[in-house]
């Protein structure tokens, strides 16, 4: 028999939806604020939509955030599953302590300490600051968030699947390409997603890691929201949120015709 939500359940469930959403929600409605002041409503325009056409900062600062998200999460990905490798198959080799701590320690390190020392790292390596050590320091912060997503799957993997490859003589390159990877595809994307999403929001270390040229666009934000909020903060937020829903929702109906297709195999 199917238990039913007690009133007391309901009512937190919808506090806490509406805690998380209501916001979001009014920062959306209110990026069709025909007003300049964002807490007046003034009708509904897309005018700030248009000015973000003439905002040239905040364009450039959107494309950085992009780029570098993208190039660090790619770069996570790949050394995030070599190292969930590493610790599943190679079992109790010399010196894994230490490696488990320096994989995971980003985990646990506050953003603050993680950012001085990495701009500690650059500044004593003569680095100059900009889009190569910003993806380098988001490289180093998302790293351990793909390691344990795709470690997480290696865990419960059927070796014998590949065993079986082997016996019918697949080389284990080849074992790994065509049995492997297809296995743990799911859980390299959901590692990737994970680490493009945190690599998008971060402020803290890109702070300490940026320099001219290389603005990302919650610096922007941050920098635009001291001397007071603009409509078109809203604007490029909503575009974002957008984005993310449909992406969001691209991948859940991909992943439901993936079901529906084993299903009939």
């Amino acid at each position: 028999m199917r238990r039913r939500f007690s009133p007391f359940n309901l009512v937190s469930v919808a506090l806490g939806i509406a805690f998380l959403y209501v916001p979001i929600v009014i920062l959306v409605i209110y990026s069709f604020n025909d007003s300049r002041l964002v807490t007046i409503w003034g009708g509904w325009s897309l005018r700030w939509y248009a000015a973000l056409l003439e905002d040239v900062a905040m364009q450039e600062a959107a494309v950085n955030s992009l780029l570098i998200a993208l190039s660090s999460a790619t770069t996570a990905t790949v050394l995030g599953t070599l190292a969930a490798l590493t610790l599943t198959r190679l079992g109790r080799f010399r010196g894994r302590t230490p490696f488990v701590a320096m994989v995971y320690a980003p985990l646990v390190m506050p953003e603050v300490i993680t950012g001085l020392s990495l701009l500690l790292l650059f500044v004593a390596v003569n680095l100059d600051r900009g889009f190569l050590t910003v993806t380098i320091a988001h490289t180093t912060l998302i790293l351990c968030f793909v390691a344990v997503v795709v470690q997480s799957r290696l865990v419960g993997f059927d070796r014998a699947l590949e065993e079986a490859a082997m016996d019918l003589g697949c080389p284990p390159l080849r074992t790994f390409l065509s049995v492997t990877l297809p296995t743990i595809a799911p859980a390299i994307a959901a590692g990737f997603l994970l680490a493009f999403s945190l690599s998008l929001d971060d402020l803290v270390i890109a702070s300490f890691t940026t320099g001219p040229g290389a603005t990302t666009l919650p610096i922007r934000i941050y920098s635009e929201m001291r001397l007071g909020v603009k409509p078109q903060i809203n604007a490029v937020c909503t575009i974002f949120i957008a984005v993310i829903a449909i992406v969001v929702i691209a991948a859940s109906i991909l992943t439901r015709h993936a079901e529906r297709r084993r299903a009939t195999e």
